[in-house]
């Protein structure tokens, strides 16, 4: 099923970053500042981290990464560079 692309109103309501969000990515830079900006939003929206990068709306990575002035295409980047699993065991 597809989904609707979602309007500039939700955007706002839902993917707009909170003063105290800001004061988390801050001290980031790049793709990790882009890419903590985007979970913390998928998070307080939906109370999890998304599975994969197909759960990501397009068009919210793209309204988050003009918030923080972080190109959108250096999550892909890092997002394709692959993820380490944590497990919870040592090595």
């Amino acid at each position: 099923m597809a989904r609707t692309p979602l309007d500039l109103d939700e955007l706002v309501e839902h993917w707009t970053l909170l003063k105290d969000e800001q004061a988390l990515v801050s001290g980031k830079r790049g793709a990790t500042r882009l890419g903590l900006a985007v979970l913390l939003k998928f998070y307080t929206q939906y109370g999890r981290f998304p599975r994969n990068r197909a759960e990501l709306p397009g068009e919210a990575v793209e309204f988050v990464a003009r918030s923080v002035q972080v190109p959108a295409s250096e999550l892909w980047v890092r997002w394709s560079a692959g993820r380490r699993r944590c497990t919870g065991r040592g090595r």
